[in-house]
């Protein structure tokens, strides 16, 4: 049984323990809710968690620990040859599990049988040709003992699957009737649902913190890896970027984070000013029926895909500036350039900035324009030294994400700054950010355990530091000036 099916008869048999746990209980005090300890509605759903909360769990655990003790008993039994390091190991499995993959998919097509998958052989059969028919693709033929490690994956694996229905299936009845039996009057199942769903809120709550740990910890690891094969001095402060798997790599960033730098920069310059001025306009200046219609306007952007970002700045943009600015002022003579990708991503933000800072603007308390009209300052000297300072921690925290954002886009910058990893003051020169080269290092067929491949991670982990530091300054600027105008 699949886990979709099994998370439908859970939801059943939860179902059925909410109504008969609810019956028994109304039951118990002879039809009257005053008698129950709790209302009704909470032995319902006292019966439901007893289902639901044994059996998800089993389900989670058995998800997460089958296919390790598979790999686990599938590896040990390979020949020394195939599993002679951790390389080698992970390479040979991943052949098997498309193996199994495909022998499911020919399966689940009729191309073959269930015995004829599990008693084909290479010596009697291409297993790649066969495989192929039916829409799945190996890079290479198919050996007898990755064959045999491929069926009997699929065994275990359907073993697995019919021992995780039986116990999923059983705590859930097994669930079932204990939620069931416990409904009575004088039961204080108010108590114990108003746990769970404190404990559910806890586990929601700390699913940000495990993903961010867990996030540092891959990049961590990796990154570690990457240093353990590449010199740590060269990676900072080399000035070259020239990746070359054929050995002779020269992985230095700082030509990518100038180039990171340089297009967030430009981007800033132009999504602040617009993005703020229109906040204050929207916020202080305009009146109801332009706010109406301008605000969803503006923020229509924000919905717009960073890949039409991407065309509209190779097709418009980029040849806008090399024919107005660059190639007039012996510039450079490409669309793709520094300037081109910062625009458009400059314009990709005044969306998040402007409508951030224009909810931020009118959280301001009124008295505080009030007062200072009052004491004879003009509209826009109150907007200047009285609304933009107590709203200042807020602005910067928008600022900051679009910064954020800034560094972090890809899809704009390969098609609008191109792929070149250079130092260089001139705007209409092409360049690359860190990320785009993430992309690019990590994609294609590539051996994972090379430094080129590894220095992804690397990046990744340069760029966390810098967006660290980028919170901690806005995290410090907030402080400053709510002590100041609280």
């Amino acid at each position: 049984m699949s886990v979709l099916m099994i998370l439908a008869v859970l939801a059943v048999l939860a179902t059925a323990a909410f109504l008969l746990s609810r019956q028994r209980a109304l039951a118990s005090a002879d039809g009257n809710p005053r008698q129950l300890h709790s209302l009704p509605l909470y032995y319902g759903w006292f019966g439901a968690l007893a289902v639901l909360v044994p059996a998800l769990a089993a389900l989670a655990v058995w998800l997460m620990l089958q296919p390790m003790v598979i790999e686990a008993r599938i590896s040990a039994s390979l020949p020394a040859t195939l599993v002679s390091d951790a390389t080698s190991a992970e390479l040979t499995m991943a052949d098997v599990r498309r193996v199994a993959a495909g022998l499911d998919a020919a399966v689940a097509q009729g191309a073959m049988s269930e015995a004829e998958a599990g008693m084909i052989r290479t010596e009697f059969t291409d297993v790649r040709d066969r495989l192929a028919k039916v829409g799945v693709a190996l890079g290479s033929n198919v050996s007898k003992d990755v064959l045999a490690a491929a069926q009997d994956y699929r065994a275990m694996s359907h073993w697995g699957a019919a021992g995780r229905t039986a116990a999923v299936l059983a705590l859930a009845v097994l669930g079932l009737l204990w939620g069931v039996t416990r409904a009575h009057k004088d039961f204080r199942a108010r108590n114990l649902v108003e746990k769970a769903m404190l404990g559910l809120l806890m586990a929601a709550s700390s699913i940000a913190i495990l993903t961010t740990v867990g996030i540092v910890w891959s990049m961590v690891s990796e990154t570690f890896d990457f240093f353990s094969k590449y010199p740590i001095q060269d990676f900072f402060f080399s000035l070259t970027w020239s990746p070359n798997f054929r050995g002779g790599s020269d992985l230095g960033i700082l030509p990518l984070v100038w180039g990171t730098l340089y297009i967030t920069l430009i981007s800033m310059l132009v999504a602040v000013p617009v993005g703020l001025f229109a906040a204050i306009y929207l916020a202080e200046y305009a009146s109801k029926p332009v706010r109406n219609w301008v605000k969803p306007l503006i923020e229509i952007i924000a919905g717009i895909p960073t890949v039409v970002f991407g065309i509209f700045a190779l097709v418009t943009v980029g040849p806008m500036l090399r024919d107005w600015f660059a190639a007039p002022l012996g510039l450079g003579n490409s669309g793709s350039s520094v300037m081109t990708a910062g625009i458009v991503i400059g314009i990709l933000n005044i969306p998040f900035i402007s409508s951030l800072s224009d909810d931020i603007i009118n959280a301001v308390p009124q008295s505080l324009r009030d007062g200072s009209l009052g004491l004879g300052a003009t509209r826009s000297e109150t907007v200047r030294q009285v609304v933009l300072p107590a709203a200042l921690p807020g602005i910067v925290g928008a600022v900051l994400m679009a910064a954020s954002r800034a560094i972090g886009e890809t899809m704009i910058v390969v098609m609008g700054a191109g792929a070149a990893a250079k130092l260089s003051l001139n705007p209409f020169e092409a360049m690359t950010t860190m990320t785009v080269k993430i992309v690019g290092q990590l994609t294609g067929d590539t051996d994972f355990a090379a430094p080129e491949t590894l220095v992804a991670f690397a990046l990744g982990m340069t760029l966390f530091v810098i967006t660290l530091g980028l919170n901690i300054f806005a995290l410090w600027i907030v402080r400053k000036y709510r002590e100041q105008y609280e």
